[in-house]
Order: C-alpha cells, then sequence, then structure tokens
C-alpha cells in the first residue's frame, strides 16, 4: 500500500534507525549484557580460587628465655620453628569447588538468558517504534482525506445540494483528525526516543527504513518447556543449593591440621625436629544451624524449579495460541485493508455523483481508517508473539543469530 510505502521511506532529513540484525550485532556492549558477562568472569575466577590450596602457615616460638633464675637470658632458651597445614580432610576442597563450579554453570545460563531477553526487548521496541511511524503516517493520510472529503461537502453546501450543518460537521471531522495526527506524532517521538536509547545510538532516530513487522515469524517449533531457560537457570540454582549442603556437612568434621618444625636447644647446643597433629572437638558446634540453612535454600530452590516448570508449560501454549492467533490476524487485516479502500473508493465516487450522502461517505472513510489501523496494530501483535516465543526457545526474535 502507498501508505506503508510512505511509511517505511520517510522524510528527506530523516535519520533512519539501522537495520534490526546490525543493532543485533551491538547487543554485547548494552549494560545488561556486560553486567553478565562480568556476573559470569567472577563465578569463574571464584572456580579457580575454590581449587587452590590454603597456605601453609610458618610459625616461630621460644620457651624458657628472659626469664629469671636459670632462664635469665636465652642462654637456656628452647627455640621452635614450625611449617603447618590444613590437611582439608573429608573431601573438603572438592565440595568447595563443586559449588564454585555450579555457581558459574547459573551464571552462564543467567548471561544467555540476559542476551536473549536483551535481543526480546530490542525486536520489541523497534517495532513498537517502526508501528508507531505507520500510525503517524495513516493518520497524516487520513487528514489529507478528511480534508478532501470536507471540501467536497462545502462545495455541495455551496451549491445547494447539501444543508449547511453537513459542511459544519466536515471542519469538526477535519479538526478532529488534526487532533489525531498530533497524538500519532507525539506517540512516534516517544517510540524513536525509547529505540534511540535500548540500542545506545549516538543520533535520535527519525525514521525506519527497514521493516521488521513485516517479516514472518521464525515458525511453530516444538518447545520443550523443560528446556527453557528459565527452567535451565532454575535447575542450575537448584544444584548449587545442593551442592552447599555437602558443604556444610563436610564442615562438621574435624579440620586437621598437620604441623613440622625443628626446635633448638641454647643450653644443649643441640636441634630436634618436631611434629604434630591438631584438630578441633566438636563438642559444640556441630554446625547444625548452616546445614538446617542450607537444606532450606534448597527446599526454596526445588520449589523454585517447579513453578518455573509450571510457568514454562504454561507460556509455551500461550505463545504458540498467539502467534497462531496473530498470523490469522494479519491476513485479515490485509483482507479488510483491501475491502476497505474499494468501498471508500466507490462511496467517494458516489458522494460526488451525489448518489450517496455525506454520512455514508464518512462510515466508509471511518471504516477504512480503522482497518489501516487494525492492519498495523495485527503485524505488531504478530511481532509480539514472535519474541515471546523466541525468548522460550533461546534464541533472537525471527530466527536471527547473536
Amino acid at each position: 500500500m502507498a501508505v506503508l510505502a510512505a511509511a517505511l521511506t520517510g522524510p528527506a532529513w530523516a535519520d533512519p534507525a539501522p537495520a534490526y540484525e546490525t543493532l543485533l550485532a551491538r547487543l554485547g556492549q548494552t549494560p545488561v549484557t556486560l553486567e553478565a558477562d562480568a556476573v559470569l568472569d567472577a563465578a569463574e575466577a571464584r572456580v579457580r580460587q575454590a581449587r587452590v590450596r590454603p597456605n601453609p602457615e610458618l610459625g616461630l616460638e621460644a620457651e624458657n628465655a628472659f626469664g629469671s633464675g636459670p632462664f635469665e637470658g636465652y642462654d637456656n632458651a628452647e627455640t621452635t620453628l614450625s611449617l603447618s597445614q590444613d590437611l582439608e580432610l573429608w573431601g573438603r576442597r572438592g565440595a568447595r569447588v563443586e559449588v564454585a563450579r555450579a555457581e558459574a554453570g547459573t551464571a552462564a545460563l543467567r548471561r544467555d538468558l540476559a542476551s536473549v531477553e536483551a535481543a526480546g526487548r530490542l525486536a520489541l521496541v523497534y517495532a513498537e517504534a517502526e508501528a508507531a511511524e505507520r500510525r503517524f503516517a495513516l493518520a497524516e493520510e487520513a487528514l489529507t482525506v478528511t480534508i478532501a472529503d470536507t471540501r467536497a461537502a462545502l462545495t455541495l453546501v455551496e451549491e445547494g445540494r447539501e444543508p449547511l450543518l453537513r459542511g459544519i460537521q466536515g471542519e469538526s471531522e477535519a479538526a478532529a483528525a488534526r487532533a489525531a495526527l498530533d497524538e500519532a506524532e507525539a506517540e512516534r517521538d516517544a517510540a524513536f526516543a525509547r529505540l534511540t536509547a535500548i540500542a545506545m545510538l549516538p543520533t535520535p532516530v527519525t525514521s525506519i527504513h527497514v521493516s521488521l513487522i513485516d517479516r514472518t515469524p521464525a515458525g511453530l517449533a516444538d518447545v520443550d518447556a523443560e528446556g527453557t531457560l528459565e527452567v535451565r537457570v532454575a535447575e542450575a540454582e537448584r544444584a548449587a543449593a545442593e551442592r552447599r549442603i555437602d558443604v556444610e556437612r563436610v564442615r562438621v568434621r574435624p579440620d586437621v591440621r598437620a604441623s613440622v618444625g625443628v626446635r633448638r636447644y641454647e643450653a644443649e647446643d643441640a636441634t630436634a625436629f618436631t611434629f604434630g597433629l591438631s584438630l578441633p572437638l566438636p563438642l559444640f558446634d556441630r554446625n547444625r544451624g548452616n546445614i538446617d540453612a542450607a537444606q532450606a535454600e534448597f527446599r526454596a530452590a526445588d520449589a523454585r524449579l517447579m513453578g518455573a516448570r509450571q510457568e514454562a508449560q504454561a507460556d509455551r501454549e500461550a505463545a504458540e495460541a498467539r502467534l497462531r492467533a496473530s498470523v490469522s490476524r494479519v491476513r485479515a487485516g490485509d483482507a479488510g485493508v483491501a475491502a476497505g479502500e474499494e468501498a471508500y473508493r466507490l462511496s467517494r465516487i458516489g458522494f460526488e455523483a451525489g448518489r450517496i450522502s455525506q454520512l455514508e461517505l464518512r462510515s466508509s472513510r471511518a471504516a477504512l481508517i480503522s482497518a489501516r489501523n487494525a492492519a498495523v496494530d495485527a503485524r505488531l501483535a504478530r511481532a509480539r508473539a514472535e519474541i515471546d516465543l523466541a525468548r522460550l526457545q533461546g534464541r533472537a526474535p525471527f530466527g536471527t543469530s547473536q
């Protein structure tokens, strides 16, 4: 249609938005993805740190020195230089590493989810901006048509073929069309501002040349509710919570430390080796509070996983239904526009020939304007349905790759 071509072309001074694929390629520089990447880097660094064994401790101890009687001065002192090491028995280190790995896996899935959601948000603001631009173009055309009809009505009034009331009604309709155009312009400018901000563009967008809402959706591929990113994130969180229980249980067991050293006897001018093991006695602290807390967190994570699975199932069915309905709605909208254009053309011919009234012309014009706006709304609804389904499938909308 000519109106859609005008909406896509825009004025000569317009600064067109880059294509959706171009903006999608820059997605890695948005704050959301940069934050998710940083969180993943931090989690991977904690995995490396978890593998590191604790540092040994070097100790120096002097006994029987600088006292009184035979222990005056340092001649009878006993000096011990020792080295002690936490042995990390009972699988402490392995449990610590497993928790860090589970948390890193969760961070990686969250990074993927953030990228998919950012792509969907970008597609949504792009589609909304394009739809707003088309509505503005439709409002411009509606004003032009309304003014033309009003002039025709005024001509008939001057000729005495229509009462003066018809001319007044035409002028009122033209004023309403001007107000609708102003509102559409404000909505278009707001949508362009949102697109400029979300896409982090250096200059404001004033037009869109590459259409997104006219594209055919990627299709109703089978979506496994168990495999959605939200469910996988919840599964990873549950696994990490389960690993934390193991860590807290291991902490109940004694923390064994071994030491070896050399002792110097000043009085005998002799040296000897020392050996030792130390471990706390678990008489008072059995770490029960931390174990109970970890188990409670695991139950919470398990409940979140259950809820995520239920929501994913419902979202999958809803997204598929919305996409099927929106595809049919687009076809119906296009057919309605074609019928409305033909009806208005015939009504205009009949009105100018004096065979139909201004009320009938006004009715056919309103029906055409409504049909054209409905066609834009149908395309935007189809784009939204595709965006929702793409999020469930863990991809960028409209079959584009990231």
